[in-house]
């Protein structure tokens, strides 16, 4: 048997990897059925009830508002003052409620909106399998490492970079082809309750194609994530490394960094927290605002000042991240003793 045949059926046959992602499938199948049960079609007799739930609020708004005229000339005629702190100037006469002030959509139950509230799903479809990735790549080549496992395949295949670089083909490989049929249902699943139990929106060519440049965003994180825990584990020769890294830089950068950046004042901290650069990766940019800059109460209008983060900077970040893993994992098994 080749060495990628081996090595697909030793992925998809390690205990991590299958249990990963059997919980992966089940908890995202969860997301589409609770969009399904929350999620109602706006019929006719829907929005009557709620056209006529609006109409009650505003009559009530109404009735009070007149209540309250009542009490505060009834307050004026006996001479008390501080009328217009509790009841507004001219006891609110010119402030009656408005109908417009209650739309019937206010009261309509949730409807799903396929054009709207997809590219977010995707996004959170990205994070997940991202982190699912990342767990499966770290510990595909760790536990060898680990357990001796990687030792016994270089004696049969001696030439350690092509080995190396032939199990992060695999895995790449295996996590894009898993990620596309992961994707598809998804979209599917989402697309039938936007038909049946929501609104499609106006699906034209340039949405989709902004659906897909998304999902093609969400591909690269997590072949990304599964390389860089690849790389990682193979660097430290274990699980355990890529994991206490992966943990690491999230507490650094989204918890400390954030505090101290807090503390000492950094203008415009944000820009150095891995998150920003993720968020700029799948909205295209992400707009950075100090409003610390500005004393509104003593100096009155301020424009605070902005910084954008865009994705070609995310892209620039992410690709660096990429090469020095590959680099490293690279140099490690040239360099260091196998045994």
């Amino acid at each position: 048997m080749s060495l990628p045949k081996a090595e697909v059926r030793r992925l998809f046959k390690r205990r991590v990897t299958r249990i990963f992602l059997a919980i992966t499938l089940v908890g995202l199948a969860i997301f589409p059925v609770v969009f399904m049960i929350n999620s109602k079609t706006s019929s006719p007799d829907v929005r009557a009830a709620a056209e006529l739930q609006a109409n009650l609020e505003f009559e009530r708004a109404t009735a009070q508002y007149q209540q309250m005229r009542t009490e505060c000339e009834a307050a004026k005629a006996r001479g008390e003052t501080g009328l217009d702190e509790r009841y507004g100037p001219n006891c609110g006469a010119d402030f009656p409620p408005q109908a417009e002030w209650f739309p019937a959509e206010a009261y309509l139950p949730y409807e799903f909106n396929f054009r709207d509230e997809f590219p977010a799903s995707l996004e959170v479809l990205a994070a997940i399998l991202a982190m699912v990735a990342f767990v499966v790549g770290a510990s595909f080549v760790g536990a060898e490492w680990n357990s001796g496992g990687m030792m016994n395949l270089l004696l049969w295949r001696p030439r350690r970079v092509p080995v190396l670089l032939t199990k992060l083909g695999v895995l790449v490989g295996s996590m894009l082809g898993v990620t596309a049929v992961v994707t598809a249902l998804w979209t599917v699943a989402f697309w039938a309750i936007g038909r049946f139990d929501g609104r499609l929106g106006e699906l034209t060519s340039g949405v989709w194609q902004s659906f897909g440049l998304t999902g093609l965003r969400g591909v690269t994180l997590v072949l990304l994530a599964a390389t860089i825990g690849f790389c990682l584990a193979s660097i430290g020769r274990h699980t355990a490394m890529a994991l206490g890294v992966g943990i690491g830089a999230i507490v650094v950068s989204e918890i400390g960094l954030r505090i101290v950046f807090e503390l000492i004042r950094v203008q415009f901290g944000d820009r150095y927290i891995l998150s920003t650069y993720l968020v700029a990766w799948f909205e295209k940019s992400m707009t950075i605002v100090d409003y610390r800059a500005c004393d509104f109460i003593s100096n009155g209008p301020c424009t605070p000042p902005e910084y954008v983060v865009t994705w070609q900077q995310s892209g620039v970040l992410l690709a660096t991240v990429l090469v020095l893993g590959v680099f490293g994992a690279v140099w490690s098994m040239r360099r260091r003793d196998v045994t």
